[in-house]
């Protein structure tokens, strides 16, 4: 009769659990996905929540609750006082930050109640907002509301484009890590109903020092992140073509220790999806390639000099040093080590096949 013993003690502790869950149902609570900060004034901090209004065979409706606060962790509480329903955060999606609030105050004090919070994922999303931004959650941006558009915005970017891999995790592995410093994505309101991806801003003490163009993401990513499937075009003398399908790696070798001297090593490889001359031969095949890896060599070598000069290492370049040299101080890297840095770009670029000619 042991085994009889057994199931009714686990049936009475499921029972017990059971009744210490509190059940929240959908139309009784705020279900927050996404939330924006806006620098207000005088030390104080704007907060914005994005919750969604379900209504049968309709799009979700988009509602806004907003409120200032001095104290940056109390913003959600003020704003509870404006709602008749419970606030929750299990479902976030994003997290912005408005650039002048992002420059000035910084973002970690808010970024800190986020990853204390149990029902907040690792994967969230953060960015951001060239703007404020309250008025781009404000927009009307798809059928399955603002914070999933822009959820799904930055994914396929990471997935498809150039932006490389960024969330919650990501940026406080890269805070935390020496040698190393972390950026976000940015964002910006077109319209009300188009946003767009046109940068990548670098922090430094969790404040923005500097951003990049989203013409530059491409060989920021190449630096930092791997390739699966992107786009990028090249030009030469006899005409201009698409390099589709590229996938990318890099790898680092510290070819000077003494001073310091770092090789990247970029290895690229595409194919010709369209091209603007008359016929794609091998000699033109050549020619891209040629160009495509000066290109690279000179954005990257660009990227690194910025970096270099606001004292910032996105790329990992001081924790590379300190794998790759025993007991070395990474107390100076930043303010000084790394402006002795030498980079050496090395790209390797492959183009297997061509497509269509215009």
């Amino acid at each position: 009769m042991k085994w009889v013993h057994k199931i009714l003690v686990i049936a009475s502790i499921a029972f017990f659990l059971n009744g210490c869950v509190k059940k929240e149902i959908l139309d009784d609570i705020n279900l927050i996905e996404a939330i924006g900060f806006d620098y207000a004034g005088d030390g104080n901090t704007s907060g914005t929540i994005l919750y969604p209004i379900y209504q049968p065979d309709q799009p979700p409706e988009n509602k806004t609750l907003t409120a200032k606060a001095l104290i940056k962790k109390s913003i959600l509480q003020d704003i509870q006082l404006q709602a008749a329903n419970p606030i929750v955060t299990g479902s976030m999606e994003a997290v912005l930050f408005a650039k002048e609030l992002a420059t000035k105050e910084g973002v970690l004090e808010l970024i800190d109640a986020f990853q204390r919070d149990p029902g907040v994922g690792s994967g969230l999303y953060l960015a951001v907002v060239d703007g404020e931004a309250r008025e781009l959650m404000d927009g009307n941006y798809g059928v399955r509301g603002n914070a999933t558009f822009i959820s799904n915005l930055l994914e396929n970017n990471i997935e498809n484009e150039d932006l490389p891999k960024t969330n919650l995790q990501k940026f406080l592995f890269s805070y935390y890590q020496e040698g190393q410093t972390p950026f976000m994505p940015q964002l910006k309101k077109i319209s009300d109903e188009k946003i767009e991806l046109n940068g990548v801003c670098f922090f430094k003490h969790g404040k923005v020092v500097e951003t990049i163009s989203s013409d530059q993401m491409f060989f920021f990513r190449l630096l930092v992140d791997k390739y699966s499937n992107g786009l990028h075009r090249v030009k030469i003398k006899d005409g201009e073509a698409a390099v589709r399908s590229i996938r990318s790696t890099h790898n680092f070798d510290l070819s000077k220790r003494s001073p310091l001297e770092i090789t990247v090593k970029i290895k690229v490889q595409g194919i010709v999806n369209e091209y603007t001359g008359n016929e794609v031969k091998p000699e033109q095949i050549k020619q891209l390639e040629n160009a495509f890896g000066e290109e690279i060599k000179k954005q990257s070598q660009e990227l690194v000099d910025i970096f270099k000069e606001q004292k910032i290492d996105p790329v990992g370049f001081g924790h590379f040093v300190k794998t790759r040299k025993r007991k070395y101080d990474l107390s100076k890297w930043l303010e000084s080590d790394l402006k002795n840095l030498t980079v050496k770009v090395v790209p390797d670029v492959t183009i297997t096949e061509a497509g269509v000619i215009e």
